[in-house]
């Protein structure tokens, strides 16, 4: 996905950022729908760490009911929403170890699902500014973190996190896709 949308990949935070920049900013309504993410690598202390969980996507059902983190079931047929503060909760260790990001913590994240399933939704979707555009963001619950939106193509968005002490954002790549179902 990530090289049909962009012609270097890994880039450079300024290149991600001007590719961020000379997107589109979209409405929350254009946002409502599954998107499956991925990773766009800039050399951030998180990259990799999406990967290695097993991470599959997020979900925007309406603008009061975002799941920000959807993991694919043990047998694949379908999703299931992550509660975001446990997994963010270990982000200062996590990205100070580099092993955790070579190493597959999907099955343990699968097994542990009973405790980090997500009863209900997390996130919201609000129109902010940023970078001194107005665009959708999805503005986490309990965390200090904003991922902001950019339209690639009508399937497509590029999200910068704005994750509070962060001096440059992580970026990722959703496309839509709405072919699994989420429990």
């Amino acid at each position: 996905m990530l090289h049909e949308l962009f012609s270097t990949v890994p880039m450079t935070t300024d290149e991600a950022l001007a590719a961020f920049d000379a997107a589109d900013a979209v409405e929350p309504e254009f946002m409502l729908s599954t998107w499956h993410g991925a990773e766009l690598p800039t050399l951030h202390p998180m990259d990799g760490l999406l990967a290695a969980s097993g991470w599959w996507g997020k979900q925007f059902v309406d603008t009061e009911t975002v799941h920000p983190l959807l993991f694919p079931t043990s047998d694949g047929t379908a999703l299931w929403p992550l509660n975001p503060l446990p997994a963010f909760g270990g982000l200062a260790v996590a990205t100070k170890l580099p092993l955790l990001k070579k190493r597959p913590m999907s099955r343990p994240i699968t097994a542990l699902r009973p405790a980090l399933q997500a009863r209900a939704p997390k996130a919201r979707l609000r129109t902010t500014r940023y970078r001194g555009v107005d665009t959708a963001t999805m503005i986490y619950d309990q965390l200090p973190i904003n991922d902001v939106f950019r339209k690639l193509s009508e399937d497509a968005v590029i999200g910068a996190m704005d994750l509070r002490g962060s001096r440059r954002p992580y970026f990722f790549v959703l496309h839509r896709d709405n072919s699994l179902p989420v429990e």
